[in-house]
């Protein structure tokens, strides 16, 4: 009987996909089912294979079987009942990929705890915002951060160092799951500043049936593939489909572990042999400003990327490095992907550039001010359809006449000088088309005679000058409309960004607002 992974095609999938096609996919129902079991254990049933790649930071490497990970989940697991953790405990796991990290983050889920991936970055304010918001019986981290993290009042922190993964040997390496589809299985934050907390995603385990319809036609995950992720798995990118959702589905997957390195990321597409790359856009900007690619040879069949649109130069460069097209993924945490450009697809067309289309089972549409569906090519709000209403994404775009959407940029983003509608990644991609320019960013800021005017922000590759910013101006102003170009332009060292690697025009807007108040 053909299963939804059998398929590649865009016509198979408008053809053959239906909720049940994608359940039929786990051993799991509608009523008993563990996310745990689904990605690890089920596929240690048979001959060993490799579940985890992970590049370390230092240019080190290491595999982690499907064995290995489900003994050390189900010791992990049974270390958790022993300490008296019950089900819907809070387990938080601060750790960089590892396997204390793998076996703790499916070991809590064995056990019917919900695990709590927090970014190994936050500071002592961070930490604590998050601890405070959910509780956590207890913290499992580094000894560097239990030290500057401090004590918890109402959490317990444990440190996963050498003694800690010996004492676990101690615990029986099998465990029996039992938990209902509509368990809590994971807390997940979205990435914001420490002053700013996010509020937690809550993830039931059937949450991982859900994702498999990202990993089919979002980032094109088949059996057979060589997966990697390079976002870190505790935001969503990096944590459902770069882990869950490719192990989901019996395929191995790679990250990278450690400060992060675009030049020691080549060399691990390479020399892990890897044939599907899920990076953010930032990841290929760094690849390609790194110099690095001519080092290497690759053997990627699929490429994919989220979090915010690529520009066009690092777009470019990809497809020309890789030899394979560079597909976009669009969704949010709260919803899920809901756009894809089926990089397995080999009759979907792609458009550079585009969001791509619907996948199968997802309605979405671009909507006006008044609830009303937009004509092509007027830009509106993306919205998607679920629970009988029409569920906002705080995105603007549009549809083309054939069905494809892009892009607008966040609501918040759009810059209205003197009457026009611009949109912020639209003069950023100009922005960085100009060879001295290595990152931009574009705002709104006061401007008494035009309401607002546009505000670059450049990290460049020489010291920034009146001229380089007189000759950067023309540069856009040549390209886009007379009314699309930065008139001010601050050169700075580096941009700010979210825990993801997203660039955060809400810090830029807020420093500017400081700066305007007195």
């Amino acid at each position: 009987m053909s299963r939804l992974t059998d398929y590649t095609s865009y016509a198979d999938a408008q053809r053959h996909f239906s909720g049940a096609g994608l359940w039929a996919l786990f051993d799991g129902d509608r009523e008993r089912l563990n996310i745990a079991h689904e990605c690890v254990d089920r596929w240690a049933a048979g001959p060993d294979r490799t579940a985890v790649r992970l590049a370390y930071g230092d240019g080190g490497t290491e595999e982690i079987g499907f064995h290995q990970l489900s003994a050390w989940s189900s010791r992990f697991a049974h270390w958790l009942v022993r300490r008296g953790i019950e089900p819907g405990d809070r387990v938080a796991i601060m750790l960089e990929p590892s396997l204390p990290f793998y076996a703790a983050l499916f070991g809590a889920m064995k056990a019917g705890a919900v695990a709590v991936p927090l970014f190994t970055l936050f500071g002592p304010d961070g930490v604590r915002l998050r601890v405070d918001d959910c509780t956590p019986r207890l913290l499992l981290t580094t000894p560097e951060k239990a030290t500057s993290t401090g004590r918890l009042e109402r959490t317990e922190t444990v440190v996963a160092d050498d003694a800690f993964m010996a004492g676990l040997r101690d615990f029986p390496d099998r465990f029996v799951v039992d938990t209902r589809a509509d368990s809590m299985a994971m807390y997940q934050y979205t990435s914001g500043t420490t002053r700013d907390l996010p509020e937690a995603i809550k993830h039931t385990h059937r949450a991982v049936v859900v994702v498999a319809n990202a990993a089919l036609y979002g980032t094109g995950v088949r059996p057979g593939d060589r997966f990697f992720c390079p976002s870190s798995p505790a935001w969503g990118h990096g944590l459902w489909h770069g882990t869950l959702a490719p192990l989901g589905l019996g395929v191995e997957t790679g990250t990278f572990s450690g400060r992060f390195d675009p030049a020691l990321l080549l060399k691990a597409i390479s020399e892990f042999g890897i044939t599907n790359l899920s990076a953010a856009a930032t990841h290929y900007r760094m690849m390609k400003n790194s110099g690095a690619a001519d080092r290497y040879a690759y053997a990627l069949k699929k490429m994919s990327f989220t979090g915010e649109p690529v520009d066009s130069e690092s777009l470019a460069w990809a497809e020309a490095t890789f030899g394979t097209r560079l597909c976009s993924m669009y969704g949010t945490t709260e919803v899920g992907v809901i756009l894809a450009d089926y990089p397995a697809a080999d009759d979907f067309p792609g458009r550079a550039g585009s969001l791509g289309k619907p996948v199968p089972g997802v309605k979405v549409a671009v909507l006006a001010p008044d609830g009303s569906e937009c004509p092509p090519d007027q830009t509106g709000e993306i919205k998607v359809w679920r629970h009988n209403a029409w569920f906002p994404t705080k995105d603007r775009g549009r549809v083309d006449a054939d069905g494809y959407f892009w892009h607008g940029g966040r609501a918040d983003d759009v810059i209205i000088s003197a009457g026009w509608t611009i949109g912020a990644t639209e003069v950023e991609d100009a922005l960085l088309k100009h060879p001295a320019v290595r990152e931009a960013a574009v705002i709104g800021v006061p401007d008494p005679l035009r309401g607002q005017v546009i505000k670059a922000f450049l990290v460049c590759d020489q010291p920034g000058d009146d001229a380089l910013a007189a000759d950067i101006q023309s540069f856009v102003r040549t390209r886009l409309s007379q009314h699309e170009y930065p008139r001010v332009v601050q050169f700075v060292d580096e941009l700010p960004k979210t825990p993801a690697g997203k660039v955060n025009r809400k810090t830029l807007r807020d420093r500017e607002a400081a700066r305007e108040a007195p």
